[in-house]
C-alpha cells in the first residue's frame, strides 16, 4: 500500500510561515533542491490545499523557461509539470497542470488512493495536513528544520486531543544548516 508522506519545511521555533504568510527564510540551496527532486520524482502524486496548490502554479509551470532557473529548479519545474495532482479546496471548480479537485476529504476516497499502485503520495500544505492527521491517514512526516527562528507566525501542528506515536527514520544535515527529521508513524493515533 502506498504511503502519505507529508514533507514541509519549519523555522526552529516550529513555524511553517511568518505572520504575513511569508515563506522567504526558507534556505533552499541547490543540494536541499536536489534532495526535494529525488523525493518529488518517486512520488505517485501530490496532494495539497488550494493555498499551496495556487502557489506552486503560480510558479513552476513556466519557472525553467526564466534564464536565472538553477538547474535543481529547471528539474522541480518539470516533475511539478507532469506528477498528477490532487487539489482540495471548497471554492476551487477546476485547476490546470494535471490536476484533480476533490471538495473534501473522504477517508474512504483516500484509503482507495493509497490502495492503487504507483509511488507514494506526498501531502503539502498545514491545513490539509491538520485535517489528515485528524483522520489518522499520514503515514511519513518529513520535517526540514530551517536554522531560523521567526517568533511568530503560523504554527505547523495546531493543539490537538489526539496523540501520533512516531518512530524516527533518519536525520539528515544539509550544508547550509537545514536538517531533515524523518519519522513514521508507529502506530495509530490515540487520545491524549
Amino acid at each position: 500500500m502506498r504511503k502519505i508522506i507529508l514533507s514541509m519545511s519549519v523555522s526552529l521555533d516550529g513555524y511553517f510561515e511568518g505572520p504575513n504568510r511569508e515563506i522567504d527564510w526558507h534556505q533552499v540551496d541547490d543540494e536541499l533542491h536536489r534532495h526535494f527532486n529525488e523525493h518529488a520524482a518517486a512520488m505517485g502524486a501530490f496532494l495539497s490545499g488550494r493555498v499551496t496548490h495556487e502557489l506552486m502554479a503560480g510558479f513552476w509551470p513556466t519557472a525553467d523557461a526564466d534564464p536565472s532557473c538553477t538547474g535543481p529548479m529547471a528539474e522541480f519545474a518539470a516533475i511539478w509539470r507532469e506528477m498528477p495532482k490532487i487539489v482540495f479546496s471548497r471554492t476551487l471548480t477546476g485547476a490546470d497542470w494535471n490536476t484533480t479537485v476533490r471538495h473534501e476529504v473522504n477517508v474512504d476516497e483516500i484509503m482507495a488512493l493509497k490502495a492503487r499502485p504507483g509511488g507514494d503520495l506526498a501531502l503539502g500544505g498545514a491545513d490539509l495536513a491538520e485535517t489528515f492527521r485528524r483522520h489518522d491517514l499520514i503515514d511519513e512526516y518529513r520535517i526540514y528544520v530551517h536554522p531560523v527562528l521567526l517568533g511568530r507566525g503560523r504554527p505547523l501542528f495546531r493543539p490537538s486531543d489526539t496523540t501520533t506515536g512516531l518512530e524516527l527514520e533518519r536525520t539528515r544535515t544539509f550544508g547550509n544548516g537545514v536538517v531533515l527529521l524523518h519519522y513514521r508513524r508507529s502506530g495509530s493515533a490515540v487520545p491524549g
